[in-house]
């Protein structure tokens, strides 16, 4: 299922058809995490088979992550282990409001290993440890409290409002999002003057596009035509 998930994903990455990507559950929960079966079958494997077998979901976050394109966790239901990996790999986490999430690999003596490096950079330290050192669920809310989570919507109103951002998300230009995309997480590696100086050049790049020129005219345009 990750190399499936990561194959269409890059297909999705190189298609000039798609501007944003949405990942959701089918079923009432959005990932449970892994099959433990599967994990069970691999225990007297040799290590690199093991290791085969890690990367498949780490490839899937190396996509996510590469991808110009932004990539939207829809979160019904559960979200545990790998499955809140998978929702925190992503650029915006969009949550029920009874969804759950999880990282309980610690209780049955696993670690939840990959999804720590994303986990520290969306919630801080004291958050991610205490998340991964107990396991225990959050509800949607305290999820956006600390992070995790971008934006929390009712039942009655889950499908309409993911729809309505996803939309306006399509709609931005794509070489604006792009270069925001790119430069944001470029960013993570950077010093504090440096990150100032790739965003010079990512702003000087940004003013050759068509899309910059159509906007301002556009924007300059409107307010002409204002009394």
């Amino acid at each position: 299922m990750a190399d499936e998930l990561a194959e269409a994903l890059f297909g999705m990455s190189e298609s000039p058809e798609v501007t944003v990507v949405a990942i959701d559950g089918e079923g009432p929960d959005f990932c449970a995490g892994v099959d433990l079966a599967a994990l069970e079958e691999l225990l007297d494997a040799p290590r690199q088979a093991q290791l085969d077998d890690a990367k498949a979901l780490a490839h899937v976050f190396h996509t996510i992550r590469r991808m110009e394109k932004p990539v939207v966790a829809l979160v019904r239901g559960r979200a545990y282990a790998g499955g809140a990996g998978l929702a925190t790999a992503c650029d915006i986490v969009l949550a029920h409001e009874e969804a759950r999430f999880a990282y309980p690999e610690i209780m049955i003596g696993f670690v939840p290993a990959m999804v720590m490096t994303l986990l520290r950079r969306s919630v801080g330290e004291k958050h991610a440890f205490e998340l991964v050192s107990t396991g225990r669920i959050l509800k949607a809310d305290e999820a956006r409290e600390i992070g995790l989570v971008s934006r929390v919507f009712a039942a009655t109103e889950f499908h309409p409002l993911c729809e309505a951002l996803l939309k306006q998300m399509a709609d931005t230009p794509s070489s604006a999002m792009a270069a925001t995309k790119t430069l944001f997480y470029k960013l993570d590696g950077l010093s504090f003057i440096d990150g100032i100086s790739a965003g010079i050049v990512a702003n000087v790049d940004a003013r050759a596009t068509p899309a910059f020129r159509e906007g301002v005219k556009r924007f300059t345009n409107r307010d002409k035509s204002t009394p």
